[in-house]
């Protein structure tokens, strides 16, 4: 009967970690890119900004975001921002979801990056860090990075 029960949970521990290698590789890594950033105030050394990432999930499922860590930069490796945004927020099926983060900048630090962007009215960005998320296989943290340019107009472009 031991030898039975032994078996009975070797065989279960095998099936779930055959299950959770399928559901790795049924996963797509979601699609995360610099939305907007836009200025909520300024004062006499710096202001704060709203920098928003767009999310897209290309799976099958919705998937249950729990943390999300990021690095922004703009121009030539200018620090905008970086962190772990420890608060939850769902992607449905092949949507996406806007996530904004709160930051706060000196104007010594992004006055590089500022006058690219009204010398040439647009700036490089790259965007990285990595998203853990819930699903029905089970839980991820992936990376994703993404580089495009940010408009004088708030537009941007993936590269």
């Amino acid at each position: 009967m031991r030898r039975l029960m032994l078996g009975a949970a070797a065989t279960a521990m095998a099936v779930v970690a055959g299950c959770s290698t399928l559901g790795k590789a049924a996963f797509q890594q979601p699609v995360v890119n610099l939305r907007d950033v836009a200025v909520q105030g300024v004062g006499l050394t710096g202001g704060q900004l709203a920098v928003k990432l767009n999310v897209y999930n290309p799976n099958g499922y919705r998937l249950d975001a729990t943390r999300l860590s990021y690095n922004v930069q703009v121009g030539d490796n200018v620090n905008l921002a970086n962190g772990i945004l420890d608060s939850q927020f769902t992607v449905q099926s092949g949507d996406s979801t806007t996530v904004t983060i709160p930051v706060s900048f000196t104007y010594a630090g992004i006055g590089a990056a500022g006058r690219q962007l009204l010398n040439q009215g647009a700036v490089p960005y790259r965007v990285n860090g990595d998203v853990t998320v819930g699903t029905v296989v089970g839980n991820f943290t992936v990376p994703y990075s993404s580089t495009g340019r940010f408009t004088a107009f708030g537009g941007t472009s993936r590269q």
